[in-house]
């Protein structure tokens, strides 16, 4: 089965033995309560979240977290405790994006479409970004129950939702996309800056018709925390293509 691919599948208590993965690439799956013994993992690179993620008996979930704490100070305000928080882990959002978006206008626009190893482009994270806040704060938090901008996009494993735009081909300038973008984040500055204690600490009203999150309430603290943890974890992510397109790599895209 080298060279297989699986999409869609459900191998959920599946048992794998004397089996070589050697290679192999895995996007977008749940694994929790997984057990690996008698495993052998060298040059292994592995992104995502990690809770009780033990290695040879001893839990690495908590001694990873505090490494990427150390090396960005930042990452810290990420995890407010209160309103004044969130509007400061907002200032460092702003800030740290700003930067990201100059050294992406010093590449040749084309690039800005680039895929790198199978991750969205500079141009498609923005979008998805775009995305985010459609979905945790003018929908969520707002009541709006169909944000969506036509170029919003949605991460590649939700299930389609009608009235959800999923629109990969397109082929967005960055300034384009920049001025969507800056609307959107001039409503999570609104949002923040009227928060209080009181109001971070409720619940939204639930939204009606189909969408995502679902139509349902959910607290205010958890809605906001989904959008910090997404401009955070993306932005990471476009440096690190940034890095490789300035190194004069062309990859394929997915």
């Amino acid at each position: 089965m080298s060279g297989s691919r699986f999409e869609d599948v459900n191998l959920r208590d599946a048992l794998f033995r004397s089996v070589a993965l050697s290679g192999a690439r895995f996007r977008g799956v749940l694994m929790d309560n997984v057990t690996m013994h008698g495993s052998y993992l060298s040059n292994t690179e592995i992104n995502g979240e990690f809770e009780n993620l033990q290695i040879n008996g001893v839990d690495v979930a908590p001694l990873v977290e505090a490494e990427l704490d150390r090396r960005y100070p930042d990452r810290v305000k990420m995890r407010p405790a209160d309103a004044a928080g969130f509007r400061e882990a907002w200032d460092v959002v702003e800030r740290l994006w700003a930067g990201t978006v100059e050294r992406a206008r010093r590449l040749d626009p084309a690039l800005l479409h680039e895929s790198v190893e199978g991750e969205w482009s500079f141009i498609e994270t923005l979008r998805h970004l775009v995305f985010a806040t459609d979905a945790w704060v003018r929908r969520a938090i707002l009541g709006d129950p169909a944000p969506w901008h036509p170029l919003s996009l949605p991460w590649d494993e939700m299930p389609d939702i009608p009235g959800v735009p999923r629109d990969r081909d397109a082929r967005p300038s960055l300034d384009e996309v920049l001025a969507l973008r800056r609307d959107r984040m001039a409503t999570v500055r609104e949002v923040v800056d009227g928060l209080t204690d009181e109001s971070l600490a409720g619940h939204t009203t639930a939204v009606e018709g189909p969408g995502w999150p679902e139509p349902v309430s959910h607290p205010v603290r958890e809605c906001l925390l989904c959008v910090l943890n997404e401009e955070w974890q993306h932005r990471l992510y476009a440096e690190r293509d940034l890095a490789v397109l300035e190194a004069g790599y062309t990859i394929a895209g997915r």
